[in-house]
């Protein structure tokens, strides 16, 4: 498979490739109810170091290689002309990215489009919910499109119950199950600025959020917490980044998952659902699911397995069906 500079040396061959990935994903591009998925996904479309993101629109393109200005230019061309966008942001992901980011934030994910008008928010739909993305605020838009499917099932699964959504970022599950029934939905996460953002999201979709539902703190701290107030929850969502560091802690998705799985089986009740999710290609499903049922065990409890989730094979095709990065279980505790 060629690399991205290669491609750019060979730009109808790009443009076929653009085109191909394109066909795949039509029925969600013809789909009125979802205004948002996943345009190209590397080398799964043969496009190595290049994913492309539609929200509504606007594409926001994440760059894995490192690219001349020149090159970068040839691409932003080629995705304009393929896709006919409103405007194209660009996101650097270099391998240190995660090291780098807090102090090159500009040059990793510049505020203004690298073509186009600029979009400061732009309101996209997925299965009908309102969301409100930010293509130039960060790495992060407002929304991780893999989650689609899991977001999707809880919907059917929090009707009457209480639930906690932890490392909850935009409240994508807390929104979710307010809108379909949930007697309450806690969203909590360090940031409260990705919170307040969340709480955007519920005003877009008619909701009146209640701000004691949404906590700024340590997720570990809070669970503890919970456990020790004799909080509990119907419903408990895991998905948290792959490396965290907290007053006292640094948890790797690697060695650590089963400890979280510890903490959060304290509070979730008898029956309640657990969603556990690990987006970290360097982790098996085999040895996730190993982790989860190490840290029920040593909560002392049981568990069924109601369905293994991922992300959606339409727009997030692996290479060669290899595993997906992303690992989601949905448990019965």
């Amino acid at each position: 498979m060629p690399d991205l500079p290669a491609l750019l040396n060979n730009t109808p061959k790009l443009e076929e490739l653009l085109q191909i990935a394109r066909v795949k994903r039509v029925s969600l591009e013809q789909n009125p109810s979802t205004t948002a998925f996943r345009l190209v996904n590397s080398g799964a479309d043969e496009i190595a170091d290049l994913s492309v993101d539609f929200f509504a629109g606007v594409l926001v393109a994440s760059l894995y290689a490192e690219l001349s200005e020149k090159q970068e230019n040839v691409l932003l061309e080629v995705l304009a002309q393929t896709f006919a966008p409103v405007s194209i942001y660009l996101k650097r992901r270099p391998k240190e990215a995660r090291h780098v980011a807090n102090v090159a934030r500009d040059s990793l994910a510049p505020d203004a489009p690298a073509w186009g008008e600029r979009v400061d928010e732009i309101e996209i739909l997925e299965n009908g919910v309102k969301y409100l993305i930010r293509p130039g605020g960060d790495l992060s838009v407002g929304l991780f499109l893999d989650m689609r499917e899991s977001r999707a099932w809880l919907k059917h699964h929090v009707a009457g119950k209480t639930m906690l959504n932890t490392f909850a970022y935009t409240c994508g599950f807390g929104l979710i199950s307010s809108l379909n029934g949930a007697t309450r939905a806690v969203n909590l996460d360090l940031s409260r600025r990705v919170l307040d953002w969340g709480q955007d999201n519920y005003r877009l979709n008619k909701l009146e959020p209640k701000r004691f539902d949404f906590i700024s703190g340590d997720v570990f701290d809070w669970l503890t917490r919970f456990s020790r107030r004799g909080d509990k929850f119907d419903v408990v969502v895991l998905d948290p980044p792959s490396f965290a560091t907290s007053k006292h802690i640094r948890f790797s998705a690697a060695t650590n998952y089963d400890e979280l799985v510890e903490l959060a089986a304290s509070i979730v009740t008898p029956e309640g659902l657990l969603l556990a999710c690990c987006n970290n290609a360097q982790v098996s499903k085999r040895n996730f699911y190993a982790q989860i049922k190490t840290g029920l065990k040593r909560a002392g409890r049981g568990f069924n397995l109601l369905q293994s989730l991922g992300q959606s094979k339409i727009d997030f095709p692996t290479l060669n069906n290899l595993e997906s990065p992303l690992k989601v279980f949905a448990l019965e505790v």
